[in-house]
């Protein structure tokens, strides 16, 4: 049995037996203090993108953080908690799936890549050693922002229109698309081994390696080290990440990245975050891009139902796609809790702008309104 197959196996399990539990969403707990929990979301959402002749609406799962469902469990054994995650999207077409010509092939259909997690962990006072499908150690490094609207308004930013394609001057479809000329370099979930070293002052170091074991069409080996902080001060949350991670390419070559981020969330409600990155990227012909974004968050308590959240940001990037482009995003957005009904109600704002030496774009304007329900 192939790598690829055990682990979709294991993933179909987790998802029928989660999917079957979320119904009543208990946690049990034996006498040895082991516990059994289950969750899941649902996130529909509407997104509009007008791309300077044509708008094009469509109603799909947000990619801001997909629908899924997934099981946690945890036993103690002596001094060591050992722990287990498994954790699936449910393969509904994305809003980053969809461009002007309809939605992207495959999307809407499960595949292995929806995997989120078949994570076995190992926790005691000398730290947590992670084996298996999860997150590596640079996994939302890149990403650090605070605020209820951090979600929603944050440093990646097309996960509302990431396939559509940039109109040239003569407003014919470029085939340069957000998601080639916007990202963060952030790290990924991946087949792997990581660990963690206790926390000390609010200061968490890390590594992992592991490999891309759900798609058949990646043989790269993946490494990373790291820092994240995260405290309190005087009454204001503080968190941070710097990350450096290798990709090793099995056909020649290879990329290296650093990337940082941090946000810090006032007693008052405001908050306020920021990232940098850059890549290197050592076959012929590359470009070595990089970006910095800048974040402004103000959480409010207007009506009992739960926290409103409001967001502003603004990223620019160079050399994404050609040496000596520009990327450019700013965006808007708001976000209600509803925490009764485990509901968050947002809408929001963006546009994208694109140019190449000698070359300038329409720019991109997204309207993306949804509702995630927890459970």
């Amino acid at each position: 049995m192939s790598s690829q197959s055990f682990f979709a196996g294991l993933a179909c399990g987790a998802f029928v037996f989660g999917a079957c539990a979320a119904v009543a969403g208990p946690t049990f707990t034996n006498e040895r203090g082991g516990t059994v929990s289950y969750y899941g979301q649902f996130n529909p959402a509407y997104v509009s993108v007008d791309d300077g002749t044509s708008t094009t609406d469509n109603v799909a799962d947000s990619d801001l953080s997909n629908s899924r469902v997934g099981i946690r469990i945890s036993e103690p054994y002596g001094d060591t908690m050992i722990g287990f995650r498994g954790e699936v999207a449910l393969g509904f077409a994305l809003t980053s799936e969809y461009d002007q010509l309809g939605r992207k092939s495959g999307a809407g259909s499960w595949e292995r890549t929806d995997i989120r997690f078949i994570d076995f962990t190992f926790e005691g006072s000398w730290g947590k050693l992670y084996l298996g499908q999860g997150s590596m150690f640079a996994d939302g490094a890149a990403e650090i922002s605070l605020g209820e609207a951090s979600g929603l308004i944050y440093q990646y930013t097309g996960d509302a229109n990431g396939f559509f394609q940039f109109r040239d001057s003569a407003g014919a479809l470029s085939g340069i698309r957000v998601e080639d000329t916007f990202g963060t370099f952030d790290g990924a979930r991946r087949t792997r081994v990581r660990y963690d070293t206790p926390e000390l002052n609010g200061f968490t170091l890390g590594a992992a390696y592991g490999t891309n074991e759900l798609s058949s069409d990646d043989d790269d080996t993946y490494a990373d080290i790291g820092v994240y902080y995260d405290q309190e001060i005087a009454n204001t949350q503080v968190s941070a990440g710097l990350a450096y991670q290798y990709r090793d390419r099995d056909a020649g070559g290879e990329t290296t990245s650093w990337v940082a981020s941090g946000g810090v969330l006032l007693n008052n409600g405001l908050g306020f975050a920021a990232g940098y990155g850059t890549r290197d990227d050592s076959r012929d012909g590359r470009s070595d891009p990089s970006w910095a974004y800048i974040q402004a968050t103000y959480d409010a308590n207007f009506w009992k139902a739960g926290t409103t959240g409001f967001g502003v940001d603004y990223y620019s990037g160079s050399d994404f796609e050609t040496d000596g482009s520009d990327s450019a995003a700013w965006g808007i957005g708001v976000i209600q809790n509803i925490d009764d009904y485990g509901i968050e109600v947002y809408l929001s704002y963006r546009e994208h702008s694109f140019e190449e030496p000698g070359t300038d774009y329409a720019d991109l304007k997204s309207v993306l309104f949804g509702a995630r329900w927890r459970f």
